[in-house]
């Protein structure tokens, strides 16, 4: 992307990850067959999660948009003056530009630069290309990486902070990763910053299964995707046909579970090596664990952080959580 002026910055970082055999490998080699979500989102995974925000059962991502609306200026009010957002999984800019048009009385924007991170480099390059037409203010440090290891950001001259992870991607996480997260993020947005986190929240199990196991079939299309990528990029030969998007409601664990169930005996080639599948045997793909407000606020203490103010979407549909880095004692 060409240098759209001097508040244009680019700090792009290769992600050293495994390839995609090496990463659909290792989850289908064990005894209980995995791969992980983040195989998921290809071009056409990627074509399918949009589909899949705007069906009638997928209540979070619209849920989300229309709490920005009041939480945004909200969370600007407690904010400084040229800070910095760092969004983390920022595949486009739609969610950030909640914040980014916040000003104070003086019509100063209280965001001067946007770090948006996520291992999608063209999309974050087409985001950034948009903003530098909306904010030409605005400076912008697009970082190519996994944002789930630690990483390091650009120094901004000691500007403030604010995390913004949006989407209840946190979700994706057990607790022990989510943790683990939260814990790096403390540590790269450094002493004093802030972090705004969507969460997904415990509810009505019929609403939960019709939201990962729609009418239209477009989850079931998309879980079903990732085998079709593997096909495409691994050397693969499965049989789509020969799979089943299926569901369940993890009600110890507090989650949903995405599963591939094989429909019968089979034996699949995946980058020179032969996986077999007994008839009803799955490859889990994803968990989306949902909280209260309680339990989250547990988490978020273990990893360093309090909370500053929690917003809920009644009747506890979804939330979100306003953090503060705590200072660690050691």
């Amino acid at each position: 992307m060409p240098d759209d002026g001097p508040h244009l910055f680019h700090t792009m970082r290769t992600p050293t990850t495994a390839t995609v055999t090496d990463t659909a490998l290792a989850g289908l080699r064990a005894a209980r067959k995995t791969l992980p979500p983040k195989l998921f989102y290809d071009e056409e995974g990627c074509r399918l999660f949009q589909r899949i925000t705007q069906l009638p059962e997928y209540y979070l991502t619209r849920t989300e948009f229309r709490m920005l609306e009041r939480v945004a200026p909200l969370v600007a009010v407690m904010s400084a003056p040229g800070t910095a957002l760092v969004e983390y999984g920022a595949s486009d800019e739609a969610k950030a530009l909640h914040l980014l048009r916040e000003h104070d009385g003086a019509e100063h924007k209280i965001f001067s630069a946007y770090i948006p991170i996520d291992l999608g480099r063209s999309a974050l390059w087409q985001a950034c290309a948009r903003l530098a037409q909306m904010r030409p203010d605005l400076a912008l440090y697009p970082i190519v990486a996994d944002f789930t290891q630690p990483l390091g950001l650009p120094e901004l001259n000691g500007s403030p902070r604010l995390g913004f992870f949006p989407g209840s991607t946190i979700g994706n996480f057990d607790p022990t990763d989510a943790q683990a997260f939260l814990s790096h993020a403390r540590s790269t947005l450094g002493p004093g910053a802030r972090m705004l986190v969507g969460v997904d929240m415990r509810k009505d199990t019929t609403i939960l299964r019709e939201a990962y196991d729609d009418r239209e079939g477009v989850t079931a299309a998309f879980n079903l995707n990732v085998l079709g990528r593997l096909n495409r990029e691994a050397g693969a030969d499965f049989d789509l046909g020969s799979f089943q998007h299926h569901v369940v409601w993890n009600d110890t664990e507090s989650r949903i579970e995405m599963h591939l169930r094989s429909l019968r005996d089979q034996s699949v080639r995946v980058g020179g090596d032969d996986i077999r599948f007994h008839e009803g045997e799955t490859i889990h793909t994803e968990n989306s664990y949902k909280w209260t407000v309680e339990g989250f606020d547990g988490l978020v203490r273990r990893a360093g952080w309090q909370t500053v103010r929690v917003w809920v979407e009644p009747p506890e549909l979804y939330s979100m959580h306003l953090l503060e880095a705590r200072e660690i004692h050691r």
